[in-house]
C-alpha cells in the first residue's frame, strides 16, 4: 500500500483547512492509500517559502516517510512558480508523487509535470494581478485624499529620541 501525505494550507485564521483535508481523506480512501501524516499550515501566505506545516513535510519526504503527497491546488503549495517548480524537483529527486485534488494532476508522468508547471505559472499570475489591483486601489484612494493604513504618529523632539505621541 502506497504512503501518503497530505499536506493543507490557508492564508488566513478564520479559513479552515478541515475542507481542503476533507477532500483529500477521500481521495487517500478512492486510491488505496494509507495516510500517514497531515501536514497544516493555518494563517500562511502562500508567498512565504518557509512554512512550519510546509518545512517539516519537506523534512520527512527527505527521511522517505511517504511515497506520495496529496495537496487541495496547487497554490495551496505555493504561489510562485520557481518555487513550486523546487519543490516538484526535490519531490521527484525523492521519487516522490505528486496529486492535486482540483486540478486532478498527478505528476508521476511527464505530461502531469508539464501541466503542474503550467497550473503554477497561472497561480503566480493571479497573485500579481491581485497585487496589482490592491495597489492601484490605495493609489487611487490617495489621489482622493484618503489615509490609507494606521494612524500617523507625532515625534515629539528629533525621530532618534523615540518619544511618540499618538494622534
Amino acid at each position: 500500500m502506497m504512503r501518503a501525505a497530505i499536506y493543507c494550507r490557508v492564508s488566513t485564521f478564520d479559513q479552515h483547512p478541515e475542507t481542503q483535508l476533507l477532500d483529500l481523506q477521500h481521495l487517500a480512501s478512492q486510491r488505496g492509500l494509507a495516510v500517514v501524516k497531515v501536514y497544516t499550515d493555518h494563517g500562511v501566505s502562500g508567498t512565504k517559502s518557509r512554512r512550519p506545516g510546509l518545512d517539516e513535510m519537506l523534512r520527512d519526504a527527505r527521511r522517505h516517510q511517504f511515497d506520495l503527497v496529496l495537496v487541495w491546488a496547487a497554490d495551496r503549495l505555493a504561489r510562485s512558480v520557481k518555487h513550486f517548480v523546487d519543490i516538484l524537483a526535490e519531490l521527484d529527486h525523492l521519487k516522490i508523487g505528486f496529486v492535486s485534488y482540483r486540478e486532478q494532476i498527478d505528476t508521476s508522468g511527464p505530461l502531469g509535470k508539464a501541466i503542474m508547471t503550467i497550473v503554477a505559472a497561472i497561480a503566480e499570475l493571479e497573485r500579481s494581478l491581485i497585487v496589482e489591483r490592491v495597489r492601484a486601489g490605495i493609489r487611487r484612494a490617495r489621489l482622493e485624499g484618503r489615509h490609507i493604513g494606521r494612524k500617523p504618529s507625532i515625534w515629539i523632539g528629533t525621530p532618534s529620541s523615540a518619544t511618540v505621541r499618538k494622534v
